[in-house]
C-alpha cells in the first residue's frame, strides 16, 4: 500500500508526541482534482469501518477503501526541500505530476 521512509517515520513519531497522539494511527487521504491533479492530506484519527489500516517502518496507517486504488505504491518521505524547509511529500506512481518528473512529489 503505502511506504514510509525513516525519515518520515521519525516526524511523523514527533508530531504524535507533541500532539499527544501517540496512540492514534496516521490517515492518509489522496483526491484527484477535476483537471487530474492530486491532493495529498493526513492526519492522526481513529479506524473507521471503511478503512484499510496497515504498518510501514512501525507507524500504524490508515486509508480509507474509496482511496487505496489513488495511494498504492505511494511513498511518503520528509525531505528537506531548501535549507532549514523540511516537509512530507508524497511520491506516488498513480499520480501523474510524478509520471512527469519522477522526481517530484507534492508537498504536505
Amino acid at each position: 500500500m503505502i511506504t514510509i521512509t525513516p525519515e518520515a517515520a521519525a516526524q511523523i513519531r514527533q508530531s504524535a508526541e507533541a500532539g499527544n497522539a501517540q496512540n492514534m494511527s496516521l490517515r492518509i487521504a489522496a483526491r484527484r482534482e477535476p483537471d487530474g491533479t492530486f491532493v495529498y492530506g493526513m492526519g492522526f484519527d481513529d479506524a473507521g469501518t471503511d478503512d484499510t489500516s496497515f504498518v510501514s517502518e512501525g507507524i500504524s496507517m490508515l486509508v480509507a477503501n474509496s482511496m487505496k486504488d489513488l495511494l498504492d505504491g505511494a511513498t511518503l518521505d520528509f525531505v528537506e526541500i531548501s535549507p532549514g524547509d523540511r516537509r512530507f511529500i508524497f511520491i506516488n506512481p498513480n499520480d501523474p505530476a510524478h509520471a512527469s518528473t519522477p522526481s517530484s512529489g507534492e508537498t504536505v
